[in-house]
Parts: C-alpha cells; sequence; structure tokens
C-alpha cells in the first residue's frame, strides 16, 4: 500500500504534462494558423511530424555552448555574467520541439555550408542581439581561423576569412528610410529605397521589426511620418507598423530572387516587464530577480499585435518568406533577459533594480543561441 501514493503523484505529474502541451498546442493552432508561401522543416521522430516551435524547455548540464569570456563581439549590453549576474541555470536550458530533436548547431558545418555567402540580420537590436549569438556559437566551432570584424553605422560585419563568410548586421528598426527633411527625423512609411541598397545581393536575409513602433517621448525615432503624400505627427502606431511591413513585402516581392536569396522574417521577441503575464508573486515587479522559465502550466500566451500585423502581411506576399516564430518559446524565458547586469549604467539599473531593469534585450550566451539553432535547422534541415 505504500506505494499507492507515488502512483498517484506519477499519474498527476503525466496528466498536468499532457495538459501543459496540449495548451501549447490550442495556442500556437490559434494564432498561428499561417499559410504562407513557404514550407516550415519538418523533422521525422518515431514517424511523428515533429513542429520546431512548440515544446517545453528543458535543464541541459551541457549547456552553454560557448563562454562569454570567449567570444570577441558581446556587447556589454548582453554580456551579463561578465557585468555580475550571480546565477548561471538560465544558461542551462535546451528548447525541446514536441515529439523529435533539434540538431544541435555545429559551427563547422554552417561555415562549410555558407561558404562564399552573405547572412545579413536587418531591424532592431533584438536583431543585433542574434548576429552576435551568431559569431559566437561558430566562432566556437573554429577559434582560430582568420576574422574581420567591422563596427559601423548602420552596417557591421564580421567576416570568417579562411570560409569567406559573412555575417551582418544592419540597424533599420523600422525598416523603412528615415530622413532628415528640414532639421526634422521623416519616418517614411512607403519609402525604403535607401535601407534596401544594402540588403541587394545578400544570400539569406532575416528581418524584424515590432519594438520601435510604440517608443514615444525621447526614445521615439522619429519627429513626422510621412504616408500618401502628406505628413503626420502621429497615428495608431499599429497602421503605421503595417504601413511600413507592407513597404517591406512590396519590396521583397518585386527584388528578391528565390533562386539566389532566402528570406526570413524574425517574429517579435516578447518582453518582460508585467509579471501578471507570468502569474508572478505580489513582490514580482520584472524580470528582476527571475531564475527560471516560465512554467507551461501558468503561461498566459498573450500573442502581439505586432505579429498580428507581420501575419496578415506574409500572408498576401508572393515570395516564399520563412518566419522564425520564436514569440511563444521566447516569452516562456523570464529568466533570460540582462535585468540590471549589462554595461548600460545609464539608467541607474544598479542602484533601482525594480525600476530600470532591461527586460527587452538577452543575455550572451543565452535564448538567442536557440533562436540560431533554429535558424540554422530552417536552412540546412
Amino acid at each position: 500500500m505504500a506505494a499507492f501514493p507515488s502512483i498517484i503523484i506519477i499519474l498527476l505529474f503525466f496528466n498536468l504534462n499532457l495538459l501543459s502541451s496540449a495548451y501549447l498546442l490550442v495556442h500556437h493552432l490559434n494564432h498561428n494558423d499561417h499559410n504562407y508561401h513557404h514550407s516550415r522543416p519538418i523533422l521525422q521522430a518515431n514517424n511523428s511530424g515533429c513542429s520546431l516551435f512548440m515544446g517545453s524547455w528543458v535543464h541541459d548540464d551541457s549547456y552553454p555552448v560557448y563562454d562569454s569570456s570567449a567570444c570577441p563581439v558581446i556587447d556589454p549590453d548582453f554580456n551579463c555574467q561578465m557585468y555580475g549576474r550571480p546565477d548561471s541555470d538560465y544558461l542551462k536550458y535546451r528548447w525541446q520541439p514536441a515529439n523529435c530533436e533539434l540538431p544541435r548547431f555545429n559551427g563547422l558545418q554552417f561555415l562549410e555550408k555558407m561558404k562564399g555567402k552573405t547572412v545579413m540580420f536587418v531591424g532592431d537590436s533584438l536583431g543585433r542581439n542574434q548576429w552576435e549569438s551568431l559569431i559566437c556559437l561558430t566562432w566556437s566551432s573554429v577559434p582560430r581561423v582568420a576574422t574581420q570584424v567591422i563596427r559601423a553605422y548602420p552596417l557591421s560585419t564580421f567576416k570568417f576569412l579562411d570560409y569567406d563568410v559573412t555575417l551582418s548586421y544592419y540597424k533599420a528598426q523600422y525598416l523603412v528610410d528615415i530622413d532628415n527633411v528640414g532639421g526634422r527625423r521623416v519616418l517614411k512609411l512607403e519609402d525604403i529605397s535607401e535601407n534596401a541598397r544594402a540588403w541587394t545581393g545578400v544570400d539569406v536575409l532575416v528581418f524584424n521589426t515590432g519594438h520601435w513602433w510604440s517608443h514615444t517621448g525621447a526614445t521615439q525615432g522619429w519627429d513626422v511620418m510621412e504616408s500618401g503624400g502628406s505628413m503626420y505627427q502621429d497615428m495608431d502606431r499599429m497602421v503605421a507598423m503595417e504601413t511600413a511591413v507592407r513597404t517591406w513585402g512590396r519590396w521583397v516581392d518585386k527584388n528578391i530572387d528565390t533562386t539566389k536569396t532566402r528570406v526570413f522574417f524574425q517574429s517579435f521577441s516578447p518582453t518582460h516587464y508585467n509579471p501578471s503575464e507570468w502569474s508572478g508573486s505580489a513582490n514580482t515587479k520584472s524580470c528582476y530577480g527571475e531564475t527560471a522559465p516560465v512554467s507551461a502550466s501558468v503561461f498566459s500566451g498573450v500573442y502581439p499585435n505586432e505579429m498580428k500585423v507581420v501575419d496578415a502581411v506574409l500572408k498576401e506576399m508572393q515570395t516564399p518568406v520563412y518566419l522564425l516564430d520564436i514569440t511563444t518559446l521566447s516569452a516562456m524565458r523570464k529568466d533570460a533577459h540582462p535585468s540590471i547586469y549589462s554595461g548600460d549604467t545609464s539608467t541607474g539599473q544598479k542602484s533601482n533594480p525594480n525600476g530600470t531593469p532591461d527586460c527587452t534585450h538577452w543575455c550572451l550566451p543565452g535564448l538567442p543561441d536557440t533562436w540560431n539553432q533554429l535558424f540554422y535547422t530552417a536552412l540546412f534541415f
């Protein structure tokens, strides 16, 4: 009879896991009923289909793949271990898709397959986060190869010279152009020609946008918007974003030769400033102090309006665009942000951790490494 309670506990645990998996499946289907002109890679395991973006986070002591001190490009904003983060469990989580295994990133294979080619991330600082992660992941496999790095604005590049592989980041937080007209920054919602010059001829393009569309006041990146030949002091931000993303979509449809260039769109990277999204305690103010992922059983699964905009545009495009759908899996990682552990001291993070933590970007090593593992899988499998 002593074993009876243990059996009950095991059955309850099994049922809770089933409920958590079922919740994620329903959430994914409700919000990601995409009908795009791309096919997601399907990996087979026990003859069952695998959706890369549904699954759970699993503790794995073989992670992280690299050490922050051994990578030459991590910005202070993302270098959490260097700037005093006391815990390290957030480094040891592996994304486990439902019903299959995700291929482990192989930097040498990546370089060999991409020999002579350029990968460019285009967008805001979340794209820079991912760019630096890809460099670190690749560098960790071939630390002795000749490299060249050029940091500039808006284009930065890192070259693996022995393989003639270039990894670039182009800052264009709105994707469309911003022109200086009469001393005012004009966000041109229907013009992308200036930015797009840098993208022409690139072999693999990874775009993202979203966060800057909600910025106001001193953090706003423009003074007026231009659309349809008229100037606006402001407008509904999601309307503005949709106009800009449609401009991007028209450019892709008109200019991308799919026999030479592959196009990816990175879905919206979630923030963790609102503890109600993960049932935080009464003392929880933000991501500060969070050391473990959100449990699937309490995950609220809020789908950002920014992704609804992207979804609408991608459905109407003619060019195959692969959606790297990292929103839900990233929303579960409330523990993976820099919080107060970054080189950015301008906002007084250390003195007021609950007031100004960075719950937008991600530590490196960390979550963006999984984004790139998924990107790697989409490229080659």
